[in-house]
């Protein structure tokens, strides 16, 4: 007879342990994501950055960033950019390839 099995709870955060994962992580996230699933996929982040160092190195409030990025939260674009700032990271635009182009 086969013992117990246990599991954990998957949670990303615990995998995003490097600049580029995160930012594949979230790249993935702003190809088609809605406002409120890009900022739960922020939240993610911030956690596995831990939000106390976070705060610390972005300049924005632990308050600040729990409340951004929190159920009902809404960052703005500096609190967004300062906080992947403090991960090393930095938005960037690019132009959208058109399928005829290709």
């Amino acid at each position: 007879m086969m013992g117990k099995i246990e599991t954990t709870k998957f949670d990303s955060a615990d995998y995003l342990n490097s600049a580029e994962a995160i930012a594949a992580y979230l790249e993935a996230y702003l190809e088609d994501a809605t406002p409120e699933e890009l900022r739960k996929a922020l939240a993610t982040v911030a956690r596995s950055h831990g939000v106390s160092d976070l705060a610390r190195r972005s300049g924005v409030s632990r308050p600040g960033i729990y409340k951004a990025l929190g159920e009902d939260g809404n960052p703005s674009f500096e609190t967004v950019r300062s906080i992947l700032s403090a991960m090393g990271l930095r938005l960037t635009v690019e132009p959208i390839e058109r399928a005829e182009a290709a």
